[in-house]
């Protein structure tokens, strides 16, 4: 991925155009320590403890890769007993204690980075309950994050500008409804589906549902080079990338000669409109679910790969790459794997730019990857449901208060915090 220059006596990289602050800025002698390891009761409403202290003005740090990536926060009456009343495990430290703990940081692999504003947060859904759920919305129900809900008819008008942080699932950007109609024609949610989103598509004045996820998926794609914080999963990965690169609207329509998505044939594609993926092949079979080769499980395909593994999270240099380590901070650093419609990512079809935050050793395929695009950031996670492997449409929720420590949930809410440490506005 490529760097901004180092630039300031400390030597931080620039990242969407603000230096990331690495030197402490909190009293040393009424400072709360929020671990993150193994000693942590609750892994994920930690993330929220440490949100809504943001939100109502305190000041905090994320100490990356320091006790697997913990959080001091002003020592405040009010997130102590929020943090109690949460489960969340926390340590008062005395400034004796604190200079401990920089010296530690000083002297290994990890990095302080000051944490300064909750992002506000939308989640990209349809209004109507889906019959599967969406586990970043799970995550910050969980957490008690806050969000609203946009859709096509809030990003079309322009609602985007109003949020630090995006979220995206199992949206299929194509228009072809994740080809739910090979399984589940007849349905009547799948019937209801398809009237909401027509319907939505013709009051809005466009003449399809393909024609209005494209200018939703540009809108999309301009919000983040202005300066969002855009993540996404499943679905929304694959076909957010496949139908920005397309020139058309209906992309498999005019890939229905099963050619590959080469951008030297005809034009047809223009990869450097996408996020992350380049030289795909559309699969343009009818009878075949999958959207292209990006996804390296091909769960919807005959030649599906059976067998899941697991994923390893890389280690980098907290100090020379705190964002990358940011979006990795965790207390495992192997995760079972997970299956959604786009389960993972094939390494070849990776532009070279992109930073791959895990992978599973041997495979072909990565998990996690991130990168910059315009003054923004995007960062996409494979798969559906980290403590759901095999999840199934009708399946019910996760009850996440049986994961607390769930290390899959961890990056989720990685991802949300990862905002706070860039304090700045988009561009309008």
């Amino acid at each position: 991925m490529k760097r901004r220059e180092l630039l300031g006596a400390v030597g931080v990289p620039l990242v969407a155009g603000m230096r990331l602050p690495t030197r402490a800025r909190l009293p040393a002698d009424r400072t709360l320590l929020i671990p993150m390891d193994d000693t942590q009761t609750d892994h994920l409403k930690a993330y929220g403890v440490a949100y809504r202290a943001l939100e109502g003005g305190a000041t905090g740090e994320w100490l990356l890769n320091f006790r697997d990536g913990s959080f001091l926060l002003d020592d405040a009456p009010s997130i102590r007993r929020e943090a109690a009343l949460a489960g969340v495990n926390f340590e008062q430290l005395s400034g004796g204690n604190v200079v401990d703990v920089r010296g530690v940081i000083a002297a290994n692999n990890m990095e302080s980075v000051l944490l300064e504003k909750a992002p506000k947060v939308a989640v990209y859904a349809p209004p109507d309950a889906a019959p599967w759920d969406d586990a970043v919305t799970m995550a910050l129900q969980y957490a008690g994050i806050e969000y609203d809900t946009v859709w096509d008819r809030e990003v079309v008008e322009g609602r985007l500008q109003d949020y630090e942080w995006l979220h995206l699932h199992h949206e299929d950007f194509t228009g072809q409804y994740s080809k739910f109609f090979l399984s589940f024609r007849g349905s009547p949610w799948l019937d209801q589906m398809v009237r909401l989103y027509q319907g939505m598509a013709e009051s809005l004045g466009f003449p399809n549902v393909p024609a209005l996820k494209k200018d939703v998926a540009g809108t999309i794609r301009a919000y983040v080079d202005r300066g969002g914080f855009l993540f996404a999963m499943c679905t929304a990965t694959e076909t957010l990338d496949l139908t920005l690169a397309a020139e058309q609207v209906d992309i498999a329509a005019q890939f229905s000669d099963g050619s590959p998505m080469d951008p030297n044939a005809g034009q047809r594609v223009q990869w450097d409109r996408s996020f992350a993926f380049q030289g795909a092949r559309l699969e343009h079979s009818p009878l075949i679910a999958s959207f292209s080769d990006i996804d390296g499980h091909q769960v919807n395909n005959p030649v599906r790969r059976q067998q899941l593994g697991a994923f390893k999270l890389f280690n980098f240099a907290a100090k020379i790459d705190p964002v990358p380590a940011m979006l990795v901070q965790n207390h495992r650093d192997v995760i079972p794997d997970f299956y959604g419609l786009t389960t993972s990512f094939n390494r070849e079809r990776l532009k070279p730019d992109v930073t791959v935050l895990a992978d599973e050793q041997g495979a072909p395929w990565v998990k996690y990857i991130h990168g910059e695009y315009g003054e923004g950031t995007w960062t996409f996670l494979g798969g559906h449901d980290p403590e759901d492997p095999q999840h199934q449409i009708g399946d019910p929720p996760t009850d996440l208060s049986l994961h607390p420590n769930s290390p899959g949930y961890r990056l989720i809410l990685n991802n949300v915090l990862f905002p706070a440490a860039k304090k700045r506005e988009l561009k309008t």
